[in-house]
């Protein structure tokens, strides 16, 4: 017997798997792209932009429509969007202009 004793190296790292359509969503492209737009689509299944909008819109850069079947929309509160069914598609728009108001506001309060 030996009196060293050597640490094996059998760890094999699994990887989640990603839908061959899931890229990494870069924070300032979306936002620029949802101000100079407007506002932008979601699908259904785009789970990473729809987790990126809901870091968005708890923070007040954007604002989540979630799309009914009928075509309408309604408004989510951050709380609802962090915890909404990936059943819909949604709408990102940038906030209204007072909204913005109070973000500016609040933002010229914290130095």
């Amino acid at each position: 017997m030996s009196d060293t004793w050597a640490p094996t190296t059998n760890i094999v790292r699994f990887r989640r798997p990603h839908a061959p359509s899931a890229r990494p969503v870069d924070q300032h492209r979306f936002l620029d792209a949802v101000y100079d737009a407007g506002s932008l689509p979601v699908a259904a299944d785009d789970r990473s932009t729809k987790v990126l909008a809901t870091r968005l819109t708890i923070f007040g850069f954007v604002t989540i429509d979630e799309v009914q079947c009928d075509g309408s929309v309604r408004r989510l509160r951050p709380s609802e969007a962090v915890r909404a069914p990936a059943a819909r598609p949604w709408r990102v728009s940038k906030p209204s202009h007072r909204a913005a108001g109070r973000l500016h506001a609040m933002a010229s309060d914290h130095p």
